[in-house]
């Protein structure tokens, strides 16, 4: 198989992503590539007690989305059918849903056969630490070219690795509440716990818990890094 470098030299598109346009545009001429309709990039993101599903690019309509929910979404892209770079991918075929062990439910995959999405690929990127999965669909089983699916996989995960920060602004989309915002503002502005609490009128646990919460959701090792994420996502 082509390494991912040489894919993008044929292809340049990949190299130059700079907005979310760019984005769009890159895996709009994926899909088109490999005989999809419709491609989904998402990010699961630690939210405290539960994983949240982002999304960061798609070409799926509005309704469709709001219909099928974040909660079947998250199942799909790291659900059992979910492959790894270099992995044959297995696709999740809506007519066969009662074979797939509880993925979706019956009336689930009626829903994305309904809405154009009788064939679903779940792939995992490979992007430095974040936790990245591109989903492409056909109305049409069997339509996707599996093996140009995986040359596909492979130059997502280049290009992507060249762009961590645009990924990351994208798919954190400013997960905080407004106490949590505030509360890394000031301590970004060096206040300390307890001036922190004076401030807002809360107690310093208080104001600890909001700070942990949000180094959770940022999935920081220490409050340092929320403060850096929050800075260079535009968020404080």
């Amino acid at each position: 198989m082509s390494s991912p470098a040489a894919l993008l030299q044929s292809d340049p598109s990949g190299s130059r992503l700079a907005s979310r346009g760019d984005l769009t545009s890159f895996f709009m001429q994926l899909a088109a590539d490999i005989g999809a309709d419709s491609y989904m990039l998402v990010a699961i993101v630690h939210d405290q007690d539960r994983n949240d599903a982002r999304i960061v690019s798609s070409n799926w309509i509005f309704d469709a989305i709001e219909l099928i929910g974040k909660r079947l979404i998250a199942g799909l892209a790291q659900g059992m059918l979910t492959a790894a770079p270099g992995i044959q991918p297995t696709p999740f075929v809506a007519a066969r849903a009662p074979d797939t062990n509880g993925l979706v439910s019956g009336e689930e995959a009626r829903l994305l056969d309904v809405l154009g999405h009788a064939e679903i690929y779940s792939l995992r990127l490979n992007v430095g630490r974040q936790r990245l999965f591109a989903l492409f669909s056909a109305s049409e089983a069997g339509r996707i070219d599996r093996p140009a699916l995986m040359k596909a996989q492979l130059k997502c995960c280049y290009a992507l690795s060249h762009i961590p920060q645009l990924i990351a602004a994208a798919a954190m989309q400013d997960p905080l509440s407004d106490r949590e915002r505030e509360c890394l503002f000031w301590v970004s502005e060096g206040k300390t716990t307890d001036e922190v609490a004076v401030i807002l009128g809360v107690s310093s646990n208080t104001v600890n818990s909001y700070i942990t919460h949000a180094i959770q959701k940022f999935a920081a090792s220490n409050r340092a890094m929320a403060i850096a994420t929050a800075i260079r996502s535009g968020i404080i």
